[in-house]
């Protein structure tokens, strides 16, 4: 698992690209927060409802299927951009300088071309759910309380669209640091050490003070 990191930023048109499109995965990864929140609170009635007044919510098990996705996928790009996201780093944390960059560069290609064809996919699979004249736009719906599922569907590929740009940044901010030897790269989440790791602890506990 990738350790704490940290994104840095400047002037740059690449820096400027990046903490534009920063809100947006704010907003998505916001989003996934209150799904898993908001199923919180219907298990809640849920329960009681079935303890207090023997009638449980009705389409319960609907609720949390057309939930799944926008709890998985809306918060992807978000941990992605903060390095936050599973990884290998038996490897790479021993690498340096270009050669990093080029490793990293490679992986986060690989990545693009996979993300990319899952957005072709999902959005094949959405569009065979969503008809703009039938019933709520939904050419299949939950079984228990007829919920339409195309909104479930459409999440994934618009999650998926956004990493797909937040990898195209940093292929970028790869490329730059591995053709100009630059030491640490804006755009792109940074290791840190151990020692800068507690600074940033400290400064984030005097300000909490």
């Amino acid at each position: 698992m990738a350790g704490q990191s940290t994104v840095l930023s400047d002037s740059s048109w690449l820096s400027r690209m990046d903490r534009a499109l920063e809100p947006v995965e704010r907003f998505f990864a916001f989003i996934s927060g209150f799904c898993a929140f908001a199923l919180m609170f219907l298990a809640v009635v849920s329960v009681t409802g079935r303890n207090g007044f023997n009638e449980p919510l009705p389409g319960y098990v609907d609720w949390i299927e057309s939930a799944m996705p926008f709890i998985a996928i809306l918060g992807v790009s978000y941990v992605l951009r903060n390095g936050g996201h599973i990884r290998m780093d038996i490897l790479v944390s021993h690498l340096k300088g270009r050669l990093l960059w080029l490793v990293e560069f490679i992986t986060t290609f690989g990545v693009l071309i996979l993300i990319l064809a899952l957005v072709w996919g999902t959005w094949a699979h959405f569009d065979r759910s969503f008809d703009w004249n039938a019933p709520n736009f939904s050419r299949d719906s939950s079984i228990d309380i007829g919920l339409p599922i195309w909104p479930s569907k459409l999440v994934v590929p618009a999650a998926f669209a956004v990493m797909a740009l937040r990898l195209v940044l940093q292929l970028v901010a790869y490329g730059w640091a591995f053709v100009l030897g630059l030491d640490r790269p804006v755009a792109v989440p940074l290791i840190q050490t151990v020692a800068e790791q507690a600074a940033a602890e400290a400064d984030q506990m005097m300000g909490q003070d």
